[in-house]
């Protein structure tokens, strides 16, 4: 067993941005990573909360995956918990995620779907720095790839009483 680790994630990613870790550690890091993720999993949030709205009276949706081999297992309390102990006894350089966006229009006739945005995510760990790989699946976008990243890093430091992960010039 493999977890955290997608065995077909794509070589020609769409994104990448690294970051220097201030985390004790990156066991630390992984850890505080999973957490955000679980509680932003299935949230209804406005697209203001997110990033520059690309959809008046847009709402977002995230639903986070973490990789097991070639399969992706929806990051629910359980499995979060498992992650969490597997990070804590392991020696993890990386932990790959899908991520599903789902958007809705607010109307005055209620809620209306729209198409879903869908990402891999790879975060690879190493000494004092956190890299994010993102490979656009399908979707309108919406949400870019550089936007995904952003609210991911913005919660995990926001969650913090210091922030631990800064911005690094290094990007493609």
């Amino acid at each position: 067993m493999t977890l955290g680790v997608y065995s077909n994630f794509p070589s020609n990613v769409h994104y990448i941005k690294t970051y220097t870790s201030t985390a004790k550690s990156n066991r630390q890091l992984q850890q505080k990573i999973i957490q955000q993720l679980l509680s932003v999993n299935r949230r209804e949030l406005s697209f203001e909360e997110v990033s520059i709205p690309t959809i008046p009276n847009g709402v977002v949706i995230f639903e986070f995956g973490l990789a097991e081999e070639g399969n992706f297992n929806f990051l629910s309390e359980t499995e979060a918990k498992r992650a969490q102990d597997y990070v804590s006894s392991h020696q993890v350089g990386t932990l790959d995620f899908f991520c599903s966006i789902r958007y809705y229009r607010q109307t005055d006739a209620g809620r209306q779907a729209l198409k879903f945005d869908y990402f891999l995510c790879r975060m690879v760990f190493g000494r004092g720095t956190f890299a994010v790989q993102v490979f656009h699946e399908r979707g309108p976008i919406y949400l870019s790839a550089e936007d995904l990243t952003e609210f991911v890093v913005r919660q995990v430091n926001e969650r913090l009483k210091k922030p631990i992960l800064k911005e690094t010039q290094e990007q493609i």
